[in-house]
């Protein structure tokens, strides 16, 4: 998702012809207890409050959490219509949530400051907002907040920057730089970043598009290697208490802090990066940012999904060494429906899942639980534009049909089983809540060939089995379209959504929250 803001310049350029609808038959909630999901990865000392400081919820990258969502009861939705693209949504420990947004005029990188609660202002203001320096990319998305709930970011300046908002007596709140490290001498002027995440002994590491990967220590100091010829990364990394992963256009590898913080490659793994670009991702080569998981200390396996031609695999290896614990295909481009494709519940129309037969990839960070890894497609997406130089996608579109995958890992560790697969047109990054035993996304509603009036709905997935337990439409227009972006589950039980044009909040019914 580094590119939003290059989506959002298409976007005005989109234009696809008319669509359908389809009967949504959904899932009945059952009534087993809870299942219990697990271990979250040890938090990370450098990073606020646990399952809400980084897009992906926890340093490791698991899009798992132990905050409960709405749920599946009733529930109300309110819209913030920032005319942004909101990739990035985080919450401190004081409740407020800070979304790095860009604007759909001029692209521009901005920071806002949201009290979730819609009735403290007025409907789509912000407390207060920043605007940053627009790079190259026009900004890149990923960000975290710091155990003082400070954004941490580089901007299009190549600059480390730390970002904290106060209030002042008068009640006003502002936004402001409080550190700022120059890491101009260490990345080029022709490159840009694209992932950044701390380590536990209070290193910032980053990676760029060229491949370059480096640290920045507590003194401001910054060292770098420089991967593979022609490597490029186009996704964020991720951190363990020992190591950092980053995953390019070529390679899995893993990195760790050697003398004075110098980054040094422990290992390297190829995949296979298919032929080309396919429909429905953004680079060629994995969409994945990596991700620690696993069932003893929750960072033991690392995971992508590889871009090969036909059916994609997903890949885990073993953290410590770099050996491939298995190489599983998910997401079938022929018939994806089994247990979990369908079910009974709710009353939304259109189309939460597809029909049979597309292709194969993803551009989303898996979910990675106990032994338990999930794949979203994203084949056949429409992101209103690509990236300058991810070249041509083949074939050049595609519908978008969806599906899901869950894969687990043996309990002796020697492969992995595929669970199940769905036909869920998830249009968002998944997340599974470990308090309530759901997995969280938005569904794209409408028939595979996209079109302008598809609509996008809240869903609640069951992880046990793929089946939908319910759906709740939150809009009708191309306005909502949440862009295969991340969402926050806060502390509260709200799902905030990041679309094309603001963020939208769903609560469970009675909350304090107001909405629809």
């Amino acid at each position: 998702m580094t590119y939003v803001a290059s989506l959002i310049a298409g976007f005005r350029r989109s234009s696809i012809a008319a669509c359908g609808a389809l009967a949504l038959i959904l899932a009945p909630m059952t009534a087993d207890a809870t299942p219990m999901w697990g271990p979250l990865a040890p938090a990370n000392p450098q990073l606020g409050p646990r399952g809400t400081s980084t897009m992906h919820g926890d340093a490791g990258s698991s899009d798992a959490t132990a905050l409960a969502g709405p749920g599946t009861g009733a529930v109300s939705v309110a819209q913030y219509p920032l005319a942004s693209a909101c990739p990035t949504l985080l919450q401190g420990s004081d409740g407020l949530v800070v979304a790095l947004c860009t604007t759909m005029l001029g692209q521009v990188p901005t920071v806002n400051l949201i009290d979730p609660d819609r009735s403290a202002f007025p409907v789509g203001v912000p407390l207060a907002e920043l605007q940053l320096t627009k790079g190259s990319l026009l900004g890149g998305v990923y960000a975290y907040l710091d155990s003082a709930d400070r954004l941490v970011v580089i901007d299009g300046s190549r600059h480390l920057l730390r970002i904290g908002h106060a209030q002042a007596p008068d009640g006003k709140w502002t936004l402001a730089v409080e550190s700022s490290a120059d890491l101009t001498s260490a990345i080029p002027t022709d490159d840009n970043v694209t992932g950044i995440a701390p380590d536990w002994n209070g290193n910032v590491w980053f990676a760029t598009g060229a491949g370059l990967v480096g640290t920045v220590d507590t003194d401001g100091v910054t060292r770098t290697v420089q991967l593979g010829t022609g490597e490029q990364v186009h996704n964020s990394i991720s951190t363990s208490p020992t190591a950092t992963a980053v995953a390019t256009t070529h390679a899995t590898y893993q990195l760790s802090a050697g003398p004075s913080a110098q980054p040094q490659i422990d290992w390297r793994q190829e995949y296979d990066r298919g032929s080309a670009r396919k429909p429905g991702q953004l680079s060629w080569g994995t969409g994945s940012t990596p991700t620690y998981f696993g069932p003893v200390t929750g960072s033991e396996y690392l995971t992508i999904v590889d871009n090969a031609d036909g059916q994609v695999n997903l890949l885990v290896y073993r953290s410590a060494t770099g050996d491939e614990v298995c190489s599983e295909p998910v997401l079938p481009p022929g018939d994806g429906g089994s247990s979990g494709a369908n079910g009974s519940s709710g009353s939304d129309s259109g189309s939460a899942t597809g029909s049979t037969g597309s292709g194969s990839g993803s551009e989303n960070s898996p979910i990675g639980i106990g032994r338990s890894v999930f794949v979203a497609s994203t084949y056949g997406y429409p992101y209103p534009t690509v990236p300058a130089g991810a070249g041509a996608a083949v074939p050049a579109s595609a519908p978008f049909r969806g599906g899901m995958s869950r894969v687990d890992v043996d309990a002796d560790g020697s492969g992995c089983t595929t669970v199940w697969q769905n036909q869920v047109r998830s249009s968002a990054v998944p997340h599974l809540s470990t308090a309530d035993g759901n997995i969280y996304t938005m569904v794209r509603l409408g028939l595979d060939t996209t079109t302008p009036l598809d609509g996008f709905a809240y869903a609640v997935i069951d992880p046990d089995t793929g089946a939908v337990r319910t759906t709740r439409t939150i809009t009708g227009t191309l306005l909502g379209d949440t862009l295969q972006m991340s969402a926050l589950i806060t502390a509260d039980g709200r799902y905030m959504q990041g679309t094309i044009a603001g963020i939208a909040s769903v609560s469970p019914a009675g909350s304090d929250s107001s909405g629809s």
